[in-house]
């Protein structure tokens, strides 16, 4: 990461940046890397995921159908009260960054409930949703699924390694009819096929410019070639 920012030249003093930033995408895609990065470059504070917290994960990776709605409620549960300690903060608390959006949450139970743990979830997901803030900005980053699983395969998570390429691909054809309808925030849709978010700066700062441009609508990045 240091490597990331050595000589990193970028200035925003003249530009109003987006308070509350959410990154999103499937697993593998890059969203938490992105995240810190843009906290770190912004000097913001992080709204992360914690999936370590969650004791059902290990489970449903190797048996989903047996541990679906716990996993799923658990994560609700989570990124619920999070985002409540956005509605509580003070006005002066530093802006954020998230790796997740909680509008996304439904995706991940419509891909592993059946009908009846469903209506359940949807029935708990409707009273904890009501007051999540909305994003000054969305990144939603895309990719296709050889390229999700190889990077899971890279990464080298041990829980993540029993992903099944039919659970991602169908998660990840489910972010992109999402995505394809959302209009609650800014979305900035960036294909992140080629890109190196971790280790590449001139994608990085590239990125972080075309970022800082999006005010409303809808945006489509697809990254220049360095040469």
């Amino acid at each position: 990461m240091e490597a990331l920012f050595e000589d990193l030249q970028l200035d925003f003093t003249h530009v109003e940046l987006p308070r509350y930033i959410a990154v999103e995408g499937c697993i593998g895609v890059g969203k938490t890397t992105l995240a810190r990065n843009i906290a770190r470059l912004f000097n913001y504070d992080m709204l992360l995921e914690q999936t370590g917290e969650n004791p059902f994960l290990a489970r449903f990776y190797q048996d989903p159908k047996a541990t679906a709605l716990p996993t799923q409620l658990f994560f609700l549960f989570q990124r619920a009260n999070q985002l409540q300690s956005i509605r509580q903060s003070d006005m002066f608390t530093p802006v954020r960054v998230a790796d997740f959006l909680i509008e996304k949450d439904p995706l991940f139970a419509e891909v592993t409930l059946d009908d009846d743990e469903l209506n359940i979830y949807q029935q708990v997901y409707n009273k904890f949703a009501i007051d999540a803030p909305v994003p000054d900005l969305v990144i939603y980053l895309q990719a296709p699924l050889d390229v999700l699983a190889e990077r899971i395969k890279q990464r080298g998570n041990p829980l993540e390694q029993n992903i099944s390429t039919e659970y991602l691909g169908a998660l990840n054809d489910a972010y992109t009819q999402f995505f394809h309808y959302y209009d609650a925030a800014p979305v900035l849709i960036v294909n992140a096929r080629d890109l190196d978010l971790a280790n590449n700066r001139d994608h990085f700062k590239q990125l972080v410019e075309y970022i800082v441009t999006v005010k409303s609508g809808r945006h489509y990045y697809n990254p220049v070639p360095v040469l």
